[in-house]
Formats: C-alpha cells, sequence, structure tokens
C-alpha cells in the first residue's frame, strides 16, 4: 500500500538528514537495465535554512557538510514479492561517476558525491559502483523525518545497553522504547557510541528502527485503505523531494505492491567491507568494500535473486561470534587451554601457579558485568562453560578450569556478520516490538 511505501522512503531518506533541498533530476546517462525497480534514498547533511532554535532543538548544530549522510537502495523484485533495503555507508570510497571519460578518475567518499554534483552525480555514482540502473531518487531533511515520526505517532526504537553520543543527543537506557520525532532522530543519528570505525552499528539501528515501523502501523491497521494511504502519501510527500521520474501514480505502484509482502520477505543488508579505516590524504578515513562479496550483492540484485541464504555475500562460518576475541582479555589457570585460546584469536594469559586440585564440573567464566556479548563469544569458544558474572570484575575474563576434559573451538569473528549481513525483517525486530518473534524464535 501506498502509504506503506511512502511511510519506509520518508523514513529512510530522513535518517539523518540535513535541509531540504530541492529535486534533482536523475541523469540521462544511465546504467543498463536490471531486473525490478531500484529506488535511491538520501538524507542529506546540511543545516542551511534552520535556524538557531531548531537547531538546539534537533540537536544538529556545527556545520554540515552538504553531502548524504543516509544512502539506501530499495530494490522491489520484478515479481513484486520481494524487497530488500541495502545501506550504503556514507564513508565508502569509490569513484565518482563523470559524464566525461576524458577526465582522471576522481575518488572519494561516496557522500561527497552529493556535494561535487548533486543528486544527479550521486545517483550516476551509484550506478556506477553497483552496476545497477537507479529507477527512482527521493530526498529529504532534519525537520521533515521529526514531523513524519510525529505525524505517525512516534517510532519504537531499542538497544542491549545504554546508548549516549553528546554528538547526536542521544541519552537511552537499554531495553524498547517508545519515541517521537525528535527522540528517534537523536537515536538514528548517533555515531559515536562505540569505539569501533565505520557506521554499521548506527546502520543498523536506522534498519530496525523502520522495521519496527512498519510493523507497528500494519499491527495497528494503519495500512488499510487505498483513499486514506493516498493522502497519507500527500501529505508525507510534502517532506520528501523526488526527481522529474518519480511522482504519486510510481509510488501508488511500488507501494501496492510493498504493502501486500510479508515479513519474510522484506531484507535488509548493509554494504561488506573490507577496510574498516582506510586512510586517504586529503580525504581521510574510508570504508573499502570487499570487492567479491559486495560484487555478489549487487549482481544478486541485478539479477532479482534474494540476497539472504547467499553464501557469497555472507559466507558460513562453523562457529560464528558477535564481538572481536582479540579485543577481550582472558585469563585461564590452565597454560594448555590459554594457548588454545590464544591460537583461535583471544588475548589470552595463564595465571600461575595452576591450583592443585581442580574444582568438578566444566570451566567457569567470570566477567565483568554487562559485557554479555564478550562472555557469549568467550563461551563460544569453550562448549559447556558456564557464565558467572561478576560487579566487581573491572576488565578481564577469569576462567577457572575444572575436572572435565576442555574443548577449545575456533570462532569466527567477521563484523560485517555481526552489523549488517542480510536479515529478513521479520528477524530484525526489537524484541517485544509489535511483530517481533517470539523469544528464542
Amino acid at each position: 500500500m501506498v502509504r506503506r511505501l511512502t511511510v519506509a522512503l520518508t523514513t529512510l531518506a530522513t535518517l539523518g538528514a540535513g535541509a531540504l533541498l530541492g529535486p534533482q533530476a536523475v541523469s540521462a546517462d544511465r546504467a543498463g537495465p536490471s531486473r525490478g525497480t531500484n529506488i535511491l534514498v538520501v538524507g542529506v547533511d546540511s543545516r542551511a535554512g534552520l535556524s538557531a532554535a531548531e537547531k538546539r532543538r534537533l540537536h544538529v548544530g556545527g556545520e554540515g557538510c552538504n553531502c548524504t549522510d543516509v544512502m539506501m537502495l530499495v530494490h522491489l523484485s520484478a515479481d513484486q514479492r520481494r524487497a530488500s533495503v541495502v545501506s550504503i555507508p556514507r564513508d565508502s570510497y569509490v569513484e565518482y561517476a563523470s559524464p566525461d571519460t576524458t577526465e582522471p578518475a576522481r575518488w572519494g567518499k561516496i557522500n561527497g558525491a552529493y556535494k561535487a554534483g548533486g543528486g544527479a552525480l550521486t545517483v550516476r555514482t551509484v550506478e556506477k559502483a553497483t552496476g545497477l540502473r537507479v529507477d527512482h531518487y527521493l530526498e529529504t531533511g532534519f525537520t521533515g523525518f521529526e514531523q513524519a515520526v510525529n505525524d505517525l505517532g512516534g517510532a519504537t526504537v531499542c538497544s542491549d545497553r545504554p546508548l549516549t553520543d553528546e554528538n547526536s543527543g542521544l541519552d537511552i537506557t537499554a531495553g524498547v522504547h517508545r519515541t517521537d520525532g525528535n527522540g528517534t532522530l537523536r537515536y538514528v543519528r548517533a555515531r559515536h557510541v562505540n569505539q569501533r570505525p565505520g557506521d554499521l552499528g548506527r546502520v543498523r539501528r536506522q534498519q530496525r528502527m523502520v522495521n519496527d515501523l512498519l510493523a507497528r502501523l500494519g499491527a495497528e491497521g494503519a495500512l488499510d485503505g487505498p483513499v486514506s494511504t493516498a493522502r497519507t502519501a500527500r501529505v508525507l510527500l510534502k517532506s520528501v523531494r523526488t526527481d522529474e521520474h518519480t511522482g504519486l501514480r510510481d509510488l501508488v505502484r511500488i507501494g501496492w505492491a510493498l504493502g501486500r509482502l510479508t515479513a519474510d520477505r522484506t531484507e535488509f543488508a548493509t554494504v561488506p567491507i573490507r577496510l574498516f579505516d582506510h586512510r586517504v590524504p586529503g580525504v581521510g578515513s574510508t570504508l573499502v568494500w570487499d570487492e567479491p562479496r559486495a560484487a555478489a550483492l549487487w549482481e544478486a540484485l541485478g539479477a532479482d535473486r534474494p540476497i539472504t541464504g547467499d553464501s557469497r555475500i555472507q559466507p558460513v562460518a562453523e562457529t560464528p561470534v558477535d564481538s572481536n576475541p582479540a579485543v577481550i582479555p582472558v585469563r585461564v589457570d590452565d597454560a594448555a587451554v590459554a594457548a588454545a585460546l590464544g591460537a583461535s584469536g583471544f588475548a589470552a594469559t595463564t595465571v600461575q601457579p595452576a591450583p592443585a586440585v581442580r574444582p568438578a564440573g566444566p570451566p567457569v567464566i567470570t566477567h565483568p558485568a554487562g559485557r554479555d556479548e564478550d562472555a557469549a563469544t568467550l563461551a563460544a569458544a569453550l562448549p559447556g562453560a558456564r557464565l558467572r558474572p561478576d560487579p566487581q570484575q573491572a576488565r578481564t575474563f577469569d576462567i577457572a578450569v575444572g575436572d572435565q576434559p576442555v574443548q577449545v573451538k575456533t570462532v569466527t569473528y567477521d563484523r560485517n556478520v555481526a552489523d549488517g549481513a542480510p536479515v529478513t525483517a521479520d528477524r530484525l525486530r526489537c524484541a517485544g516490538a509489535p511483530g517481533s518473534p517470539a523469544p528464542g524464535g
């Protein structure tokens, strides 16, 4: 239904976006045709037109870059039975497109294509980088996002730990929260809630928020009726700009298909990254795509195939984990176990001397309270181990080996899988939010 489409695209376009700019025509210099329909949705980081009061209220002080802060490519399959939403991180290092083949190649962050040539160059650059034709283009801004979320009754956001970011103004506790437009904007803009370079965590939060918003609207019956959805589309389009190839009729056509999709037929993913902090003189810290996996992603979309379950995009690991073993300091009272954990990538050392008598049972992992994800990663390497959180434990993870034989498994940490793997919408929702899977499901 058109309301579902418009809500999705309005929300996507305004995640972290800036001031509203005029529509940009999609260039006539296009990539080759691809099956299905591709919609490029961007948010522009610009403070132009915002008053001092609006900047304070939205917590968007400072200078904008007049570049795209958010970029998502939405693919609707030719049979209109599947949708794939792929986030392209703003710092992706790519070659800019140029209609003049005599000019030398220009490389930079993909978000800088907008500053260099507006929406038209942004579209051509995405087409060059992906090999996919962009059929429709949308952009919008901070205030449009805030208003859209407020008009829809707020949004659902969630986190498994407290999140604080002074730059965006985010300050929430662990759990599921219902937020207004301003609070939701802070949640999706936050870039400084951890120390890992790159935007994969922020991108995943954006995807989850969009997904939960759609699920809530569906659960509340807000997606019924073509007349009411068309009316809502006209209201929401006041805060979204489209290219000359995109009008209300296009959104109705696409939205009618999206409105009939079930959660397991909607996919979210982020472009796989090989280098997360590639330094380029004059450009800064950039993200370099994992070339084979990214190529497989674009090829799958171009061939109109699902991206979930494709091992070329997401290699299958025997024991995947969600945190990096190399940053987990481990102390073990058994030299052989410490050596095996070190070979598996953990920062493991041996505690001397070893106990004269081993306690009965499997290994016990005593870990700092609140480090559940890291504890689960360590436990994955020690099948059968018991976890014991200790509020007094400062930083290290202590392992007391028992009298039972210890198996140490090799674990695989892939940040692309942990933070951006292709998943269907039913697997991405906040636990406890409308339409989310049951615990353990």
